[in-house]
């Protein structure tokens, strides 16, 4: 709460007064830490109303932001081990081979899955999907060469090559406005649970730091290479439960667009990042990890709820 009841203040004329916090006991991957992270991190991109945007430098709460950050980042660098002689390459070979009997959300909503359990999905990715393209986008400047070149290409079809309404991010909003939710920027910020709000934050501090480009890019990879199998099977869900075009549309740009990227990516970006700098590879497998890490935790907190019969949402939708 410490972070939320700050933001309701203006900026204290002390620019480097400390900001006092116990993380002693804190949970690494509890809802008060990703909250808290995740409220911090939104003052780069978006802000919020009402907040002084003064907030964004103050340096006593980027110190607050650097303890949150550390307890994650010490607890991923235990759980996601990466040895000293693995490759970058053979990780992403290994991202890119769907198991024959796959297990998971996007398997169980494509052939059981219900209505509200699509919606609550959507809630989840929400966090996401409605900047999607923004938290990897703060490696542009950390990249030269052809991994530049070949990563502002993919960003731009992110981006919706130059046009608003095929912007991903304005996709989803479609999505959510057709599967009658709220398409609110941050709408549904409230409802989400810790297992949803890591995989944001874990990009988001990737990208805030140029010393986690290598993670970033790794990361950005994990994503493009696991993209195009998932939509197909989330756009085979709304088709079953003959979800408006609007809806479906949202998956099947990406199932096109990513088979593309992920041969751009594992070539051009993370193929030319390790050879400019083969200190780095190390990291763009943690990242790959991590990613692969995260999403797990989700994945296995939605399951778990499902199979119970109950909301994965910290409070149901209305």
């Amino acid at each position: 709460m410490t972070v939320l009841d700050l933001l309701t203040e203006r900026v204290p004329v002390g620019h480097l007064n400390r900001i006092t916090s116990s993380l002693s006991d804190v949970d690494p991957y509890g809802l008060d830490l990703h909250l808290a992270l995740s409220v911090c991190y939104e003052l780069h991109y978006r802000g919020f109303s009402g907040v002084d945007p003064e907030w964004e430098w103050n340096a006593g709460l980027l110190h607050l932001r650097g303890r949150l950050e550390q307890v994650f980042l010490t607890a991923l660098r235990q759980d996601v081990v990466v040895g000293a002689d693995e490759t970058a390459e053979a990780e992403m070979a290994r991202l890119s081979i769907e198991p024959t009997t796959g297990t998971g959300p996007t398997h169980h909503l494509r052939t059981n899955g219900t209505w509200e359990q699509l919606q609550e999905y959507f809630v989840h990715r929400s966090l996401y999907h409605l900047k999607e393209g923004d938290p990897h986008a703060w490696a542009i400047p950390r990249l030269t060469g052809q991994a530049k070149a070949s990563f502002v290409a993919v960003e731009f079809d992110e981006f919706g090559g130059g046009r608003a309404a095929q912007l991903h991010q304005q996709l989803f909003t479609d999505l959510l406005a057709a599967m009658d939710l709220d398409f609110g920027y941050l709408g549904y910020l409230n409802h989400a649970v810790a297992e949803s709000l890591i995989p944001v934050n874990l990009m988001s501090m990737f990208g805030l730091h140029r010393a986690l480009r290598g993670a970033t890019i790794g990361h950005f990879a994990a994503t493009e290479i696991t993209s195009s199998p998932g939509s197909r099977r989330m756009a085979q869900a709304l088709q079953r439960l003959d979800a408006p075009d609007a809806a479906v549309r949202f998956y099947l740009e990406h199932v096109e667009a990513d088979a593309v990227h992920e041969q751009v990516v594992r070539t051009d970006v993370v193929g030319d990042l390790v050879r400019r700098e083969p200190s780095l590879e190390t990291d763009v497998v943690f990242g790959m990890r991590a990613f692969e890490f995260v999403e797990d935790r989700l994945a296995d907190h939605l399951m778990d709820c499902w199979s119970a019969g109950r909301t994965s949402l910290r409070r149901p939708l209305s």
